[in-house]
């Protein structure tokens, strides 16, 4: 078997929308607080640390985001990966199929109607993101990654004269 696999991860920077959404879901806890408190007293503290407990495992957790990208050979899988702790398999796809991989800027990609994006980047927009547009589901999709060297020397052999790197 000669099969070529390569991963890279690439971690999801934390926007300011992020820090305001967890202020305002620290300040909307302690206002269910201040009006349980009032309704139910001693029972205030129970309902505080279930509520506490389910932000922090389906809220707080899943605003730290990693995304791997997985390649062997010309398929890719993408995964997301939350807080260290769990990985969850967004997308797979055999990106020889694509239509081209180009900078996310270039302006080759300008022929192109999009009907879905997914954004695997790091959201760095001094980070070279990568576009791939393929057909996904029956919708032309553009996929963005941002890929090191060693991914680029890996998927460039693949791909032939749809691969750019303008």
């Amino acid at each position: 078997m000669n099969d070529a696999i390569y991963e890279h991860i690439v971690a999801r920077k934390s926007s300011p929308l992020d820090l305001v959404k967890k202020i305002a879901i620290i300040l909307l806890l302690v206002l269910i607080f201040i009006i349980t408190f009032f309704i139910l007293h001693t029972f205030a503290f129970l309902v505080m640390l279930i509520l506490g407990f389910l932000t922090h495992v389906f809220i707080f957790s899943k605003i730290n985001k990693e995304y791997e990208y997985t390649l062997l050979n010309h398929d890719m899988d993408v995964d997301v990966i939350y807080s260290r702790q769990k990985r969850k398999r967004i997308l797979s796809f055999d990106y020889q199929k694509a239509e081209i991989i180009a900078p996310r800027n270039s302006p080759r990609l300008r022929s192109f109607n999009i009907e879905k994006t997914y954004d695997f980047s790091s959201g760095d927009p001094t980070e070279k993101a990568f576009a791939i547009i393929m057909n996904l589901d029956q919708k032309r999709t553009c996929i963005i990654i941002e890929p090191d060297q060693g991914m680029i020397n890996h998927m460039r052999p693949w791909m032939g004269s749809k691969f750019f790197l303008d």
